[in-house]
């Protein structure tokens, strides 16, 4: 099947993009990598009047270490974080951990973080790291910048906070400090397949003691959430120094966490290949090995993280 008719421009400034988009308003899509558009407009299930293509927008592609962020672009890849080089310890590792999960080499060369984010798919790797780490999501309009976190910013799938004159300019993710460990695990039916669970955290270690934690979930409910039960059955959880999974997890905190995880936390919905009650199994199993896993990272990473990140 091929694309219904639509019209194309190519603007070359943001103020040119939001103008082509405050003229069609609904009937409007932007383009940047098109992994999922493209697609989507081949089957017909999306038919936009205009497609506005950002790809020659100046000023889309910096990736920069900033007021204790990172500040990603719109039109930064998906394999610009290949490399844990690019941002400073924790959310580097982190953030190279997540991206080899996504589809295959082809879609990370043309597909981008901010992309992903805009189609707001369940199942997006980024939408579990934007929600779980509380990054802020920069809109730009005809009344002009919106900053909106990305706690507020999805709705459902494919539904967002975005206006349909808006796009969006840039992610700004913070930085971790070097006490934190990270971990990123995934489970899908196939391997270029979308996640039929993920789990993103982010644990603070002092001398055994766990002081905060952060745990995103893609695609166990009909939009990202962070894990806000399970977070706080952790804070102040004795872990002990030794860390190695499989292991017994029975009453230890990251199996009682993972529990209200998935009973407590996760929404998920019955899907052709699963029920509920599979999917929330899953969500327990992963919560708990990403736990154990982060809290070996804190320990493998204890005093060695350095500070220069790339800077673009």
């Amino acid at each position: 099947m091929k694309p219904a008719a639509f019209d194309y421009v190519v603007p070359g400034t943001v103020g040119e993009a939001v103008g082509a988009l405050a003229e069609v308003g609904e009937r409007a899509r932007i383009l940047a990598g098109g992994q999922s558009l493209i697609m989507e407009m081949r089957c017909r299930r999306c038919l936009p009047e205009l497609v506005v293509d950002i790809n020659r927008v100046q000023g889309l592609d910096h990736l920069r270490v900033q007021d204790g962020g990172l500040q990603v672009g719109a039109l930064v890849r998906h394999r610009a974080f290949e490399s844990p080089r690019v941002a400073p310890g924790p959310l580097g590792r982190l953030l190279s951990r997540t991206v080899v999960n996504i589809a295959h080499p082809p879609i990370r060369a043309l597909g981008t973080m901010a992309g992903s984010l805009a189609w707001a798919h369940p199942a997006a790797e980024w939408g579990a790291i934007a929600v779980g780490l509380d990054a802020d999501i920069e809109l730009r309009g005809p009344a002009g910048v919106r900053m909106i976190a990305a706690r507020d910013y999805f709705h459902g799938p494919h539904r967002t906070e975005c206006r349909p004159q808006e796009m969006i300019t840039s992610v700004r993710l913070p930085l971790l400090d070097d006490t934190v460990g990270v971990a990123f695990v995934e489970h899908r039916r196939t391997h270029a397949g979308f996640a039929q669970i993920a789990v993103a955290v982010a644990l603070t270690v002092l001398d055994g003691v766990i002081t905060q934690a952060f745990i995103g979930l893609a695609n166990a409910a009909d939009r990202p959430v962070r894990a806000h039960a399970a977070e706080l059955s952790l804070i102040g959880a004795e872990i002990g120094a030794s860390f190695s999974y499989p292991a017994p997890l029975d009453g230890h905190p990251f199996d009682r966490a993972a529990g209200i995880a998935a009973e407590g936390d996760a929404d998920p919905c019955a899907q052709p290949y699963a029920d509920v009650e599979y999917q929330r199994q899953v969500v327990a199993v992963l919560v708990g090995r990403a736990l154990y896993q982060a809290a070996s990272d804190r320990q493998a990473h204890a005093g060695h993280d350095g500070s220069a990140g790339e800077r673009r």
